[in-house]
């Protein structure tokens, strides 16, 4: 399994996603700002996989801290929180993680514990909450594959992959544990207009598996519908309102409604950490606006003439009535969403509810 990110002696070591799949380029983190950094810079992507770099960037932090006492590191801790919180918007996970880990300080602290005994716990959740997301997306793979027919070319939007979580993926956890169950499954990879993550990394790593992929432009998906090449859609997810609305990558919206269309089945994987029951909708999750030169440029070419104006936002909300349903690790969640996604969960702890320390 790709090793999307690591905790090595006293580095956050992650897999630098914006080289793939040309180079493989390893990053090594050594504080809590250079983490936030390459959250926000896209070394690392993907709601479950940011969530994982900030609780880690949190006990990395709190690790080299100088701080003595329990005071002063508390100073450091929730100055690194807020330089978390601070890196992307839109994906729940990364508040969800920075939300788990004040708790824990939050506790120890209470508890009377030593700044070292501070130090400890925060570095155990940080450990728990990156095993968690891998056993996590396992589940949801399996509970994923009885959706996928054998035979199957399933189109998928983005990368949802082992590269988007600490490992496996979500939608293409899906797709991984139907093609372990000895199912034949095929793969339409959208490229992902503008960052290409479909291109780019969910080709590389369905190559790497084995899985038979092809990529598409994000315009061709219509036609290869219409063709009847397309069994079903599955992609994942940055934020799922309580009615079920999905934030996902931009472009998201656009497959829905031709999913509809064509009368195919569009499902979203996505562990109960991106779920915000905190949103009554879609219409209250921030979309992050990305640097024009992603769409003006290709890789060092400008592709677009100077002067004209730039849109670049980065994802975009799919609301629930086009959503088949919402794959998780407790299972498959159907319409209506409000009543399905509170009750799963609810039967997790209702910990997962939560995420709100930016939105």
């Amino acid at each position: 399994m790709l090793p999307t990110i690591e905790w090595n002696e006293d580095a956050i070591v992650m897999v630098d996603q914006r080289k793939l799949p040309t180079k493989e380029v390893y990053v090594r983190c050594r504080t809590a700002a250079e983490v936030a950094r390459a959250i926000k810079t896209m070394v690392i992507r993907g709601a479950p996989a940011i969530g994982v770099a900030a609780a880690m960037g949190l006990a990395l932090g709190a690790k080299r801290s100088k701080a003595t006492g329990s005071r002063a590191l508390a100073t450091e801790f929730y100055r690194n929180c807020d330089l978390m919180a601070d890196t992307r918007p839109t994906a729940v996970n990364l508040f969800w993680a920075i939300d788990r880990m004040k708790a824990v300080f939050g506790a120890a602290v209470l508890a009377g514990g030593s700044a070292d005994e501070l130090r400890r716990r925060l570095e155990t959740e940080a450990r728990l909450i990156h095993d968690e997301d891998v056993a996590n997306c396992r589940a949801l793979g399996a509970h994923g594959a009885a959706i996928v027919p054998e035979g199957a070319t399933v189109l998928t939007h983005c990368n949802a992959g082992a590269l988007a979580t600490a490992g496996y993926g979500t939608a293409l956890g899906v797709i991984r544990a139907a093609a372990e169950q000895g199912k034949r499954v095929n793969v339409f990879a959208d490229e992902t207009r503008p960052f290409l993550q479909g291109a780019r990394l969910t080709a590389w790593e369905l190559v790497r598996d084995g899985i038979p992929t092809t990529v598409i432009t994000d315009s061709m998906a219509a036609s290869m519908m219409h063709e009847a090449l397309v069994d079903l859609v599955v992609v994942g997810a940055d934020r799922i309102a309580a009615n079920g609305d999905v934030a996902n990558k931009i472009g998201t919206y656009g497959v829905a409604i031709l999913a509809k269309e064509h009368s195919l089945p569009f499902y979203v994987a996505a562990p109960l950490s991106t779920i915000d029951l905190s949103l009554a909708d879609g219409s209250r999750i921030p979309i992050e606006e990305r640097d024009a030169r992603e769409v003006t440029h290709a890789g060092s070419v400008r592709v677009t003439p100077e002067g004209a104006a730039i849109r670049n936002p980065a994802f975009d909300v799919t609301p629930h009535r086009y959503v088949s349903g919402i794959i998780t690790e407790r299972g498959i969640c159907r319409p209506p969403f409000v009543e399905s996604l509170r009750l799963t969960v609810e039967s997790a702890g209702g910990s997962r509810s939560k995420g709100t320390a930016r939105a």
